[in-house]
């Protein structure tokens, strides 16, 4: 898995979601209350951002979500949405344990033991022969 915190990565992974060929499955994970500033207007507008003024962060950032939600439906990527109340000790124990599973039946579907690691088994055999370990000789 990867990760895109937007807003801050739409310019670049956020394009490849969009645009490349379709071998990922975004999910969106959607916090329902955060503790959020409000966004304060400055005197020289400088930024162009004072018709935030007003609004929260949060609030911005969840029109962000449900636009690129949008944009990425339009565009044919498959997603998953998954809300939480808030970040909090069992809402995270709860992303974990559904993230850990989640990995192991999609390894499964797609014929891979996520328990076994022979794939693994290379490059540690190769880093091994060249630290000198015993028995890793060539």
């Amino acid at each position: 898995p990867a990760s895109a915190g937007f807003t801050t990565d739409l310019h670049s992974l956020g394009q490849w979601i969009q645009d490349a060929e379709r071998s990922i499955f975004q999910t969106i994970l959607d916090v329902e209350q955060a503790v959020s500033p409000q966004i304060q207007k400055q005197d020289n507008d400088g930024d162009g951002l004072n018709f935030l003024a007003g609004r929260s962060v949060h609030d911005v950032n969840r029109v962000a979500l449900e636009a690129t939600r949008k944009a990425h439906g339009e565009g044919g990527v498959p997603s998953l949405r998954i809300s939480i109340p808030a970040i909090d000790e069992f809402n995270l124990g709860s992303l974990f344990y559904f993230f850990e599973y989640a990995c192991g039946v999609s390894a499964y579907s797609l014929g891979v033991n996520p328990f076994d690691q022979p794939g693994v088994e290379a490059y540690k055999k190769s880093m091994f022969r060249m630290l000198g370990k015993p028995g890793y000789e060539i």
